[in-house]
């Protein structure tokens, strides 16, 4: 991976937290930001300089993890590392990648960085939806150059989980926005949600069947059930 991806430890248990370290010391791609007993020497580093990744033991003094991540949410990933199974539930509400019990065995933990470097190179690669401008233009922030769109040339709208794919004829945007949110935008008011995957704009619609919408370059997306009224309007 070309990219590397940074990281700071906080656990207050020595051995845990050099133990993290050990394992985190083997992947070429994480860079080690910072390691703290302290979750408020943490909270410091990681507000001076934001890693791309939290690796936080939950059951600290002065805060706990789940406090501390609940300050820092604007970093992009964060791991809890705790004894405590009970955590779990709470720790995903503050948006955990994943959650490690402790003793956990180098195997688990390498499933716990694959799926960090999956997640952070989808996020390094999509493109993210800048803003809006005009009824017929947005504009897409690829890497660090912004891409122009024509809304007439989008054909539809895939959701995947917290991200949404824009579909032209010739390329396909991902961006970092649940396809609910893209909707209540004033650029995608021509959009028609078919399914709690898709919504495609209404002028490209070539068909409505009894299962499925086929759209321009009959490209065939399925009709959820509880879509079909939405779609009365274009019948008629």
């Amino acid at each position: 991976m070309a990219n590397k991806i940074s990281c700071i430890v906080v656990d207050d248990d020595e051995v845990d937290k050099l133990v993290v370290l050990a394992y985190l010391e083997t992947y070429s791609f994480i860079e080690i930001a910072g390691a703290y007993q302290s979750s408020i020497a943490g909270l410091e580093a990681a507000k001076r300089n934001p890693p791309d990744c939290l690796f936080l033991d939950i059951d600290m003094p002065e805060m706990n993890g789940l406090r501390l991540r609940e300050q820092l949410m604007q970093i992009p990933a964060c791991i809890f590392i705790t004894s405590y199974p009970d955590y779990a539930v709470e720790s995903f509400e503050m948006a955990a990648l994943d959650f490690l019990v402790k003793p956990f065995s180098a195997e688990r933990f390498g499933k716990t960085i694959i799926r960090l470097q999956e997640f952070m190179t989808l996020r390094r690669k999509s493109d993210l939806l800048s803003h809006a401008l005009g009824a017929d233009t947005i504009f897409i922030k690829d890497g660090h150059d912004q891409v122009k769109l024509q809304l007439h040339e989008v054909l539809y709208l895939e959701a995947l989980n917290n991200y949404t794919s824009i579909v032209t004829d010739t390329r396909k945007y991902t961006v970092l926005s649940p396809i609910s949110g893209l909707l209540k935008e004033k650029p995608f008011r021509s959009f028609v949600r078919i399914h709690r995957s898709y919504a495609v704009q209404k002028n490209f619609i070539k068909k409505i069947s009894t299962d499925e919408v086929l759209v321009s370059n009959n490209i065939a997306l399925p009709l959820g059930r509880t879509y079909k009224e939405s779609l009365n309007s274009i019948r008629d």
